[in-house]
C-alpha cells in the first residue's frame, strides 16, 4: 500500500471551468489529513500548458493526480485526456474524469482514452463531499503511485 505520511505534499491537478464545482473541491480537500496543494485550471489549453510546463506554467509542479472535466472551454477534456495519455512521460499520470455526465458514450470514450477511472459529479452536496473524499482516500493511501519523472 502506498500509505503517505501527513506532512508529505501530495499535488493535485483539477481541470474545472465551473467555480462552483472548483471551490466545493477545495471544500472538501480542506478537511483532509494529508497535505494536499490543490492547482487548478479552467480550460483544456491552460491544462495541457499546465502538464507541459509551458508559458505561464513554467515552473509546474507535475501533479500526482489530474481530476479532469469533460466539457470544457477551448479543448474539451477527452482531447485533454488523449494527448496525457499520449504524452512519453504524462501518459502514466492519473486521470478521474470527474464529469457531470453519466452518459454510456462518454464514460466508454474515456475508458477507451486511458481514463483511470470516471466518475458522475453527484448535485448533491453531501455526496460530491464523500466522492471527493472517496478519491483522496483510495489514490493516495490505497494505490501505489509510479514514480514522477522530471525531465518531463
Amino acid at each position: 500500500m502506498n500509505i503517505r505520511q501527513p506532512l508529505t505534499p501530495i499535488d493535485i491537478l483539477l481541470v474545472e471551468d465551473n467555480p462552483g464545482d472548483v471551490d466545493l473541491t477545495r471544500e472538501a480537500l480542506l478537511e483532509s489529513k494529508l497535505h494536499i496543494n490543490l492547482h487548478v485550471v479552467g480550460d483544456g489549453e491552460a491544462a495541457l500548458d499546465y502538464l507541459n510546463q509551458r508559458g505561464a506554467y513554467g515552473d509546474a509542479i507535475r501533479p500526482d493526480l489530474v481530476l479532469l472535466d469533460l466539457n470544457l472551454p477551448r479543448r474539451d477534456g477527452r482531447e485533454v485526456l488523449e494527448e496525457i495519455k499520449s504524452h512519453p512521460t504524462l501518459k502514466t499520470l492519473p486521470v478521474v474524469v470527474l464529469s457531470t455526465s453519466n452518459a454510456q458514450d462518454d464514460i466508454l470514450r474515456s475508458y477507451a482514452l486511458h481514463a483511470n477511472c470516471f466518475i458522475t459529479k453527484p448535485v448533491d452536496l453531501e455526496q460530491f463531499f464523500l466522492v471527493v473524499k472517496s478519491i483522496e482516500q483510495f489514490w493516495f493511501t490505497v494505490v501505489k503511485l509510479p514514480p514522477v519523472k522530471e525531465d518531463g
